[in-house]
């Protein structure tokens, strides 16, 4: 199993100085390897007909309404599913998640890996590279440490991929956006890309 994971949102919670007022995790999921393999060359083939360099980024919220249909539209017959996790940051009052980003994200991560219905096993997980050195070491013990015991063991690895070098994790961007614009319910899209996604989603958890 592997997972390619990407946020869309900002994990602070000056809402009022420009910080935004939803918080998305999303979990690209493929059962086999050969599914990856076989969407990230859609994904590629897709970029040369578009006539983009081998170095252009599909990010949503660098692309236009065409570009993020034509992407999500070329990925909808892949074999994949989604899992999420969605926070409504104005409803949030733990005192400490609100003043600590980084714990707030390592929080919001292990929740959407844990809260998975027992279908996420032994994964292989790739994550957008963020942060420090020592932070990234640091989130790593402590999924390993909340996600395995010996009764179970969700995470078998991960790995920090640069987002420019792995379509995959263009592809957890390019949902967690679709995702998170659905929810924002502030501009005349917002229903758009969910509409082409929302087969593939598993399980999409609004945090209370």
């Amino acid at each position: 199993m592997l997972i390619f994971i990407d946020e869309s949102g900002d994990p602070g919670f000056k809402i009022s100085r420009g910080s935004s007022s939803h918080f998305v995790i999303a979990l690209v999921i493929f059962d086999e390897e050969l599914d990856a393999e076989e969407t990230a060359l859609k994904i590629k083939k897709l970029r040369k007909l578009l006539k983009k360099p081998p170095s252009f980024e599909f990010k949503f919220n660098k692309c236009n309404r065409k570009l993020r249909t034509m992407f999500l539209s070329e990925i909808k017959s892949a074999i994949y599913s989604i899992r999420a996790i969605v926070f409504d940051k104005r409803a949030m009052h733990n005192s400490h998640l609100r003043n600590n980003k980084d714990d707030f994200y390592n929080f919001a991560l292990r929740r959407v890996l844990e809260h998975n219905n027992k279908t996420i096993k032994n994964a292989k997980i790739r994550i957008d590279g963020r942060g420090e050195r020592a932070f990234r070491q640091q989130l790593t013990n402590y999924l390993r440490q909340s996600l395995n015991s010996r009764s179970k063991k969700v995470m078998k690895n991960i790995r920090f991929r640069d987002s420019k070098n792995d379509v995959l994790i263009q592809m957890a961007d390019m949902i967690a956006g679709s995702i998170r614009r659905y929810y924002d319910k502030n501009t005349n899209d917002s229903n758009v890309y969910h509409d082409i996604i929302k087969l593939k989603e598993e399980d999409v958890w609004e945090f209370k």
